[in-house]
């Protein structure tokens, strides 16, 4: 399936690779109050996780937020024992309530790709993921006082809690974080941000990693000529997407009641801004963060190699990375933005972090 022009459009500017469109037009089989089939041999759980962190972000989005947590089988029958744990990050206009199944099928369902790697002989680990669904579709994982501080509130509000509330083995050599395109660049921020925190990363399919120069006048126009929550709503998903960077990248407390900046302004390039958004691009960051990352025992990043714009900077990172002799995995293989992200998160990520978590 080849990228529409307006696809090309976002992935040029750095700001997100998303859903196929497939995907896009799928909706919900299942009421919003359905669970988790009780067939999952773990137990699910749904939480409010408060995050001081997101107190006070001028989107007005609530500070208390909702997380899955998919507890091991044996952990209601061992109870003296303790578990590493796995943080998840979804994808921009995603959802833990689509990845944990409770919407019905999605491109990835947690519990079960969790029930087959434990079948296969990976290691139980607690499994979490945030709600991250914000007043523009997604955080971007960043810290700005317009959408909240996001890398605070996973890397210190979320652990603490999920450390205070779960028989967790509370250390870094024990905790891991992983996401997919929008949580993969959340991956490798907060990685790079807060080494300590996580001992492994696995980012898959990570959007958003370059930065780019030249942001388009036609798309920025329909950005700025959005002013309700219903002209959003409509909105195309390019548009929406850049709404959301500007909120997460270029914060402004004084332009209400955006509060954020755009990198065009009346048609013209506004350089300040472009600069700030590319200062907030992996492939430009990572020179400052050597020393963190190589702390790590394992990173890992993939990308399908039809989802052409994330593979070539995925490309780019790995060949950064090996320049530093910064020790990680890198793969490119046959897929595309989303087609294979349930398998691989069976058969690649719950193994890598079996392997590289400490678990007892």
């Amino acid at each position: 399936m080849k990228p529409t022009r307006t696809t090309a459009m976002v992935l040029a500017f750095g700001a997100c690779q998303f859903l196929a469109t497939t995907l896009q037009a799928q909706t919900d089989t299942a009421s919003p109050s359905q669970t988790v089939p009780h067939s999952n041999a773990g137990k699910y759980e749904r939480v409010i996780v408060h995050g001081p962190s997101l107190m006070g972000n001028l989107e007005g989005d609530s500070p208390d937020r909702q997380v899955s947590v998919y507890l091991p089988p044996s952990y209601g029958h061992a109870p003296a024992r303790r578990y590493a744990v796995l943080y998840l990050l979804h994808g921009f206009t995603d959802s833990d309530s689509r990845w944990f199944g409770l919407k019905g099928h999605w491109f990835v369902n947690v519990p079960e790709a969790a029930d087959r790697a434990y079948e296969s002989g990976v290691h139980e680990m607690i499994i979490v993921m945030p709600d991250a669904f914000t007043r523009y579709e997604g955080s971007m994982y960043s810290n700005s006082v317009t959408t909240g501080d996001w890398e605070s509130f996973i890397a210190r509000d979320l652990v603490a809690y999920v450390d205070k509330h779960y028989r967790t083995i509370a250390a870094a050599a024990s905790r891991g974080l992983a996401g997919h395109s929008m949580g993969g660049y959340g991956t490798l921020r907060i990685g790079m941000k807060h080494p300590g925190v996580f001992s492994s990363l696995y980012a898959q399919s990570p959007c958003c990693l370059a930065a780019n120069l030249e942001p388009s006048a036609e798309l920025f126009a329909r950005v700025a000529a959005v002013s309700s929550p219903d002209q959003f709503a409509a909105a195309d998903f390019a548009t929406k997407a850049m709404m959301a960077s500007a909120a997460a990248w270029s914060p402004n407390p004084g332009n209400a009641p955006r509060y954020f900046d755009l990198p065009i302004d009346g048609g013209k390039p506004v350089p300040q801004v472009i600069a700030i958004w590319a200062a907030n691009a992996p492939l430009a960051m990572v020179h400052q963060y050597i020393p963190g990352l190589r702390s790590y025992n394992a990173i890992a990043i993939d990308a399908g190699d039809h989802d052409t714009a994330i593979a070539q900077s995925v490309r780019s990172l790995d060949m950064i990375l090996t320049g530093y002799k910064v020790s990680h995995v890198a793969e490119i293989y046959a897929g595309d933005h989303v087609n294979r992200i349930g398998e691989r998160l069976q058969t690649k990520v719950l193994p890598f972090f079996s392997a590289h978590l400490k678990s007892r």
